[in-house]
């Protein structure tokens, strides 16, 4: 059937029928008028079962489907170029051009001093232009929270595109004007781009989505990250824009996306949760809903954010000092921070840092290499559009633990298969098999998971202090490991996997163990599951906790959407 046809009948689904069955549960089904006959006796236990769970997936493939057309898929597009896009794309974009920067500051220390510049001088500096950018994400996602609450998700997004566009001038016109200093300040300014865009992004999506779709939703970061990042590799080959003339242009490239989401996103809706619960202005809030999913009765999700409301009522927003401090929400906190650290030491720059030497063992001329090696950035942009098809149906826990695991065999294979490269001939070739194996281990569970775990596990007081935690503990892992990791592998070389393979079981373990199932569930029950697990483990009723979560309505089974 296709897709046509599917929403059609969607369509004529006109008929709400309550069944309640054998053990007093009250179901709401909607029905088309032939299936009007349908009673809870006439169903089987295991039957009723089966057809609930085939419905409510066919339900969340039907929401999808008519996703085609609406705003809110416009919205994920205009704001993936602004966000994740970026913050990939200035990653990936800085390594075509080394060796033309670099011989740029020579030329521009010459002209200005006339006499030569030493080889370690021109390194420092080069360390320098790529370091600054993640002190830049810092101070922006150190900022994002701030800015987010005070002049709103959208609003956020559009002034971070100053930033970008500002840094695109300055970058292209820097090796006019003989100034590698205008690089530097470039980065810096990608950075803060970068730092904001990424929270500020996770946010807005999290908050527009509807919670059949919030984890498709929010993984559109991730995929718009590995895209920003596979597009840098492409653009940055010789054949493009990686030359001696046009490299300017690859590192001002980034003011593109930025001045189309400025110019699209003012026609997008601020995010229906910031309306309400933010701003207590349920009427703006009902519009963006209407706008964003289309006509349809929202009163369902309208309750859900007006108990978050209730739940927090009195409830400032927090600060970073009293999130540590607020013992209620300790191992929300730690699973945040948890998360977002193993992200930073799972290994992933190391098996780019080590894929070009593989490559070349492997006996791939070295002219294809940087082609394989947009090989494996393709690799990990289709991971993540992959991970988009499980995350509704098997969840983020499993995603997590699961991707964690496989990470954890590869290092420890990877271990084994390094150190002999040059013994057997055909050890490379395992080693390939594994930096892929491993990317798309990466891919399809930490990559795009981790993003929105802290959306769906705070309240709405806590969630942009915690997506500022999140991205510092991002930017600051980036710091340091690009600060490390030089001298890591210098002293343990390929055995460097092992400190990789302990991080990835630690956080494989904690997940399995710690994390519970957020798929389908609201912010306040994901909070109540929580709460009990900072009871268990902080002492049970010695634990101060500061606020109830109120009763949890049963769920409600709909066939179709609501669009």
């Amino acid at each position: 059937m296709n897709a046509g046809g599917m929403i059609g009948k969607v369509a004529d689904v006109t008929k709400v029928k309550d069944i309640v069955d054998s053990e007093g549960n009250s179901l709401r089904l909607q029905l088309p008028v032939k299936a009007e006959g349908i009673t809870a006796s006439s169903l089987g236990a295991s039957t009723k079962a089966t057809m609930l769970k085939k419905l409510s997936s066919l339900s969340s493939i039907l929401f999808t489907l008519q996703l085609q057309g609406r705003m809110l898929l416009a919205l994920i597009l205009v704001t993936g170029i602004g966000g994740g896009f970026q913050y990939g794309f200035n990653m990936s974009s800085i390594n075509a051009p080394s060796a033309f920067i670099k011989e740029f500051i020579a030329e521009t220390w010459f002209q200005r001093f006339d006499k030569s510049v030493d080889g370690t001088t021109v390194k420092l500096l080069w360390y320098v232009i790529v370091s600054i950018y993640p002190i830049g994400g810092l101070l922006g996602a150190l900022n994002a929270g701030h800015l987010s609450v005070k002049y709103g998700r959208k609003n956020a997004l559009l002034f971070n595109n100053i930033v970008a566009i500002t840094a695109a001038i300055i970058m292209m016109f820097s090796k006019r004007v003989q100034s590698f200093e205008m690089i530097l300040v470039g980065r810096l300014l990608y950075g803060i781009n970068a730092g904001i865009g990424l929270n500020v992004h996770s946010m807005y999506l999290g908050e527009s989505a509807p919670k059949e779709l919030r984890g498709l939703v929010s993984l559109t970061r991730a995929m718009f990250v590995a895209f920003g990042k596979f597009f840098g590799q492409v653009i940055g080959l010789r054949e493009i824009l990686g030359t001696e003339t046009a490299w300017p242009l690859l590192l001002a490239f980034s003011g593109i996306p930025a001045l189309i989401q400025l110019i699209l996103l003012p026609w997008f809706p601020e995010s229906p949760r910031y309306l309400l619960i933010d701003k207590g202005n349920k009427d703006l809030c009902m519009d963006a809903l209407r706008r964003l999913w289309g006509q349809g009765d929202f009163c369902e999700e309208v309750q859900d954010m007006e108990a978050e409301q209730a739940a927090t009522k009195g409830e400032r927003l927090k600060t970073a000092r009293e999130l540590f401090q607020d013992r209620s929400v300790r191992w929300q906190l730690i699973t945040n921070i948890m998360l977002t650290v193993a992200m930073q030491l799972c290994g992933i720059n190391a098996i780019y840092f080590y894929s070009s030497e593989v490559f070349q063992e492997a006996g791939i001329p070295e002219w294809t290499i940087p082609y394989v090696v947009v090989g494996a950035g393709a690799t990990l942009l289709l991971t993540s559009v992959i991970s988009g098809l499980f995350i509704e149906r098997d969840g983020r826990k499993a995603l997590l633990w699961k991707g964690y695991g496989l990470m954890t065999l590869w290092a420890a294979l990877l271990c084994v298969t390094l150190p002999l490269q040059h013994q057997f001939t055909w050890m490379p070739y395992c080693s390939i098999f594994l930096i892929f194996a491993y990317i798309f281990s990466y891919g399809i569970g930490p990559a795009g998971v981790t993003a929105i775990i802290p959306f769906e596990i705070f309240t709405q007081p806590y969630r942009p202090v915690a997506f500022m935690i999140n991205g510092s503990f991002q930017w600051l892992g980036l710091v340091v490991m690009g600060m490390s990791f030089p001298f890591i592998v210098e002293g343990l070389g390929p055995f460097c996997f092992l400190i990789f393979l302990g991080d990835c079981l630690i956080i494989a373990v904690f997940v399995f163990i710690i994390l519970p199932e957020t798929k389908g569930k609201t912010v306040l029950q994901i909070t109540e599951e929580f709460r009990k697990i900072n009871r268990k483990r902080m002492g049970g009723s010695s634990v101060a906790i500061r606020r109830r979560v109120s009763q949890i309505v049963p769920e409600v089974f709909v066939i179709a959407t609501k669009l």
